[in-house]
């Protein structure tokens, strides 16, 4: 039997989630979000938001969160992220995330999830913040030092969770460990002052790996993802000065042929054909004809999503009130869930 909190023991639990989330959809409440550091690109669409969709159109209640405020754990400017939070928008609602279904909310604008800070910090110690090791990685990646606001991300992302109830949150392996100091607060608030919220379970994505153009991972950062809203022009220029290999023979070779094997990659997830079956049959044609295969499996598979996104960029005033609704949603949620807390903590006055 795994150990209850391994990893073995996470993916157990998640895997029993899924498949009561088939039979009892409307038992469960997820919570998940992005920060707006950026645009969004086909890894987004791959790794979360394409199972966000389909959380949604299986009958699960869903909340999505734009995490503003944690830009600035390890950002020293806002600048962009307003324009930033607009296109998130339009690339959630041109993927097919429903607003009536599931609100779209910035963090920003729902003071009473951020108050729930205060009780949330007193149940966790220093030392136990100081050993979250995605709070060490983050750290590490920025190059920034410590702030505050950083050390506290994962009391601010229980805050995210418990503020709704949210009772699943689909993760990474490497996220886990937030998961758990979630948990951790839910069971001691309980435990000290009254039940009020849920201990929430992550659910475990599906571990497709999505490689940017130069077999890294896709960032935006390394300047080698596919945005969802670039032109079918922008798309191809980046795919044509992706990095390949001399070797005219093509084949998918993760280790050793990291650049063709990304674009390989690329090219199966828009297809939905194997990356084997995609180097078999362009063999010799060589990276030029790959590149060109790739450019129009990419540019066919987000032509869909590109035009209803153009729908959004001509309406800012659609999108302004997409925002506006969820955030008085996440409004009435989490001031309900705070008057909640401090009547279990006696401070009704």
């Amino acid at each position: 039997m795994p150990n209850e909190g391994s990893f073995d023991a996470s993916l157990k639990r998640s895997n029993e989630i899924r498949a009561d989330i088939k039979v009892n959809p409307g038992n469960y409440r997820m919570l998940t979000g992005d920060r707006p550091t950026g645009r969004l690109h086909l890894g987004h669409y791959f790794g979360s938001i394409q199972n966000r969709v389909a959380m949604q159109d299986a009958g699960v209640n869903c909340m999505i969160l734009i995490a503003d405020y944690q830009v600035i754990t390890d950002r020293d400017t806002t600048e962009h992220i307003q324009d930033n939070v607009y296109n998130m928008v339009m690339d959630y609602v041109a993927a097919g995330i429903d607003p009536a279904r599931t609100p779209i909310f910035t963090h920003s604008a729902v003071p009473a999830e951020n108050q729930l800070m205060l009780p949330f910090l007193s149940l966790v110690s220093e030392a136990e913040l100081q050993r979250n090791p995605t709070v060490k990685s983050e750290m590490e990646a920025s190059g920034h030092e410590l702030t505050g606001l950083l050390l506290t991300y994962p009391v601010h992302q229980a805050c995210d969770i418990l503020f709704c109830k949210a009772n699943i949150v689909p993760v990474g392996k490497d996220q886990l460990p937030h998961i758990e100091v979630t948990r951790q607060i839910a069971r001691r608030f309980n435990k000290r002052y009254g039940k009020v919220f849920p201990e929430p379970e992550g659910i475990l994505s599906d571990a497709i790996e999505i490689p940017g153009l130069d077999g890294r991972k896709m960032s935006k950062s390394y300047g080698n993802s596919i945005m969802l809203g670039a032109t079918a022009e922008e798309t191809a220029k980046l795919v044509k000065k992706s990095k390949t290999d001399s070797e005219r023979m093509i084949t998918f070779d993760k280790e050793g042929r990291p650049g063709v094997s990304a674009l390989l990659t690329t090219a199966a997830l828009c297809t939905g054909r194997t990356e084997a079956d995609i180097a078999e049959e362009i063999g010799e044609g060589g990276s030029g004809q790959l590149k060109r295969y790739v450019t129009e499996s990419v540019n066919e598979f987000l032509a869909p999503h590109r035009e209803r996104r153009r729908a959004f960029e001509g309406d800012l005033d659609y999108i302004k009130d997409v925002i506006h609704e969820g955030n008085k949603a996440a409004c009435a949620i989490a001031e309900q869930t705070l008057a909640e807390v401090r009547e279990a903590m006696g401070m009704v006055y």
